[in-house]
């Protein structure tokens, strides 16, 4: 069993699907999806898919998940006010600090630039996450954004901007130019490092 989880977590995932700690089920579940961001992002077609699940628990599990998502939003008066890109980094690495895969995860702010939500939009291999824009403007409209700040992890260790993530950032600001929503910045993540393609006049 994967050790990223609390053993909070643990039980809290056992007790709600009615299945012992050590049950195949429970077991498969943490190996599958080995952090709880991965967790946190798992769909009902992708719980059914284990021996031992059905439609009903795999329906559970991801209103559980669903709700601790909800419960996680900062209220009006705790949201998170980006200044910086700094700002953007404190309040993402935490996801990244253990991932193995390259997740791509905005930040959809309001006309104040407080975080309105953190959401994922995508998951990829070792060294590319596959995005496109499609993906991330719905995120965005669905949560009546005035701006975003997009970023994703490079397990690799090294922040140096790629030419597909400097293309990548290119598109998504002529999207948000056409829809109107401005992506303020892309912030890519190794470690304890980062780099703004604001910053280094990329965008």
């Amino acid at each position: 069993m994967n050790h990223n989880y609390s053993e909070e977590l643990k039980k809290l995932i056992s007790e709600s699907l009615r299945e012992r700690p050590d049950s195949y089920p429970i077991q498969q579940i943490f190996a599958e999806f080995p952090t709880t961001t991965e967790l946190m992002d798992v769909s009902e077609q992708q719980l059914i898919k284990i021996k031992g699940i059905g439609m009903g628990k795999a329906r559970q599990l991801t209103a559980m998940l669903k709700l601790a998502k909800l419960l996680t939003i900062p209220s009006s008066q705790e949201q998170v006010k980006i200044r910086s890109p700094k700002d953007a980094f404190e309040l993402l690495e935490p996801d990244f600090r253990y991932s193995t895969k390259e997740y791509f995860t905005c930040l959809f702010l309001n006309t104040k630039n407080c975080v309105i939500s953190k959401e994922n939009v995508s998951i990829g291999s070792l060294n590319a996450a596959i995005v496109h824009p499609r993906e991330v403007f719905r995120a965005a409209i669905k949560r009546c954004s005035a701006s975003l700040i997009c970023s994703h992890n490079h397990p690799s260790g090294d922040s140096t901007p790629s030419f597909e993530d400097v293309e990548l950032t290119k598109r998504l600001v002529k999207a948000g130019e056409i829809i109107g929503i401005e992506v303020l910045d892309h912030i890519i993540i190794a470690g304890n490092s980062f780099v703004s393609l604001k910053e280094q006049g990329l965008i």
